[in-house]
C-alpha cells in the first residue's frame, strides 16, 4: 500500500502559487522521458512537447492578451490581464501536444488522445516526485487555431494541456475526493 502514496499525496499546486526554482536540466530530462512511459497502443507515440520558459511565458501571454482582443472586441479588461499573467507563475510550462491521426486503420482516436492525457498526468506524478508543485491547465487558449499555431503545431495536432511546474510557494490545497466505493458497480453477467 506504501507505493500508492504517490496517488493519495497528489495535489494540484494552483499556478499562481507556482515559483523558481523549476526542474534543472537533467531534472526535465528525466522527467519528460519518465512521463512518456504510457500505454500507447500501436507504438505510435501521438504526442510531443512544447516547452515555454524563460522570457518566452510573458511573450506567450501577450499573445493570448492580443488573440483574445481581436476575437473578443467587448473583451473585459481584467480578462486580458488573466492573459497576460498566466504563464507567468511557474518557471516552466510543459505543452503537451497531441498528435492525433484520426483515420487510423487500427488504433481509435480516443486511445491516441487517453494516452497523450497519461503522458500529462505522468507529468504531474513525477513533478510531485522529484519535489515540485505542477498544475495541468487548458482555457480558451489550449483551443484556439492561432495559438496553436504560434506555437507551431500542425494539422494534425491540438493542445491537450499546459503544465505548469515550479516550486509550490505554500502547500497544495486538499479538496473533497470522490467515494470511490460510490463510483464502483459489478457487472455479473
Amino acid at each position: 500500500m506504501a507505493a500508492l502514496k504517490i496517488l493519495d499525496d497528489r495535489r494540484s499546486v494552483p499556478s499562481r502559487q507556482l515559483g523558481e526554482p523549476g526542474p534543472s536540466p537533467g531534472e526535465l530530462d528525466a522527467l519528460l522521458e519518465a512521463a512518456s512511459r504510457v500505454p500507447d497502443h500501436g507504438k505510435l507515440v501521438p504526442w510531443r512537447f512544447v516547452l515555454v520558459r524563460g522570457g518566452a511565458r510573458a511573450r506567450l501571454g501577450e499573445l493570448l492578451v492580443a488573440v483574445n482582443a481581436r476575437k473578443n472586441p467587448d473583451v473585459a479588461p481584467a480578462a486580458l490581464d488573466k492573459d497576460r499573467q498566466r504563464f507567468n507563475f511557474a518557471p516552466l510550462i510543459v505543452t503537451v501536444v497531441g498528435r492525433i491521426d484520426e483515420h487510423h486503420a487500427k488504433i481509435p482516436a480516443q486511445e491516441q488522445v487517453l494516452s497523450v492525457g497519461c503522458v500529462a498526468y505522468n507529468l504531474l506524478l513525477g513533478a510531485q516526485a522529484l519535489g515540485y508543485g505542477a498544475q495541468w491547465l487548458t482555457g480558451w487558449a489550449a483551443y484556439d487555431a492561432d495559438i496553436a499555431a504560434a506555437l507551431g503545431l500542425a494539422a494534425n495536432e491540438r493542445i491537450i494541456g499546459f503544465v505548469h511546474i515550479g516550486t509550490a510557494r505554500e502547500p497544495a490545497p486538499e479538496r473533497l475526493r470522490p467515494d470511490a466505493k460510490a463510483l464502483t458497480t459489478e457487472w455479473n453477467g
